[in-house]
């Protein structure tokens, strides 16, 4: 599978399920991803979340991807993206309707700093199915 094809999957399949370390303790979540492409897989949370801590603390992570038959997990490390316009932009896309309210509640500056972004980029992805289950592992750069 390309590059290409895996980002199209991930973003017809947005939801995804991220592993974080929590002092030692592996946590899992689903995430709603914002979207995947060259640039990375970016996703928002808010800055009192403990996934937002834990991140900080160590940004290594894993996510995974259920596809229709394939299951995409990407490992790497995920950066904070602290850039005004990556978060205009997450706010206005029709799919963040949800988060309007609450700038409108907070106003933008309390918002914009309880939003945060978060990008990984170059990361590595392994597509598994049932057909390949014993197959040797084939990672892709992304």
């Amino acid at each position: 599978m390309t590059k290409e094809e895996l980002f199209k999957l991930m973003n017809e399949h947005p939801v995804m399920y991220v592993a974080t370390n929590d002092n030692g303790q592996p946590r899992v979540r689903g995430i709603l991803m914002y979207k995947a492409d060259a640039d990375g897989i970016v996703f928002h949370t808010g800055v009192t979340k403990d996934f937002y801590r834990q991140l900080i603390a160590d940004p290594r992570s894993e996510v995974c991807f259920a596809c229709g038959k394939y299951q995409i997990r990407v490992e790497g490390k995920f950066d904070l993206v602290e850039d005004r316009a990556i978060k205009e932009e997450i706010v206005n896309h029709p799919s963040r309707k949800f988060l309007q309210p609450w700038r409108a509640q907070q106003g933008d500056e309390a918002f914009f700093n309880f939003l945060k972004v978060f990008r990984m980029q170059h990361g590595k992805a392994y597509v598994w199915c049932m057909e390949d289950n014993f197959k040797p592992k084939e990672y892709i750069e992304l």
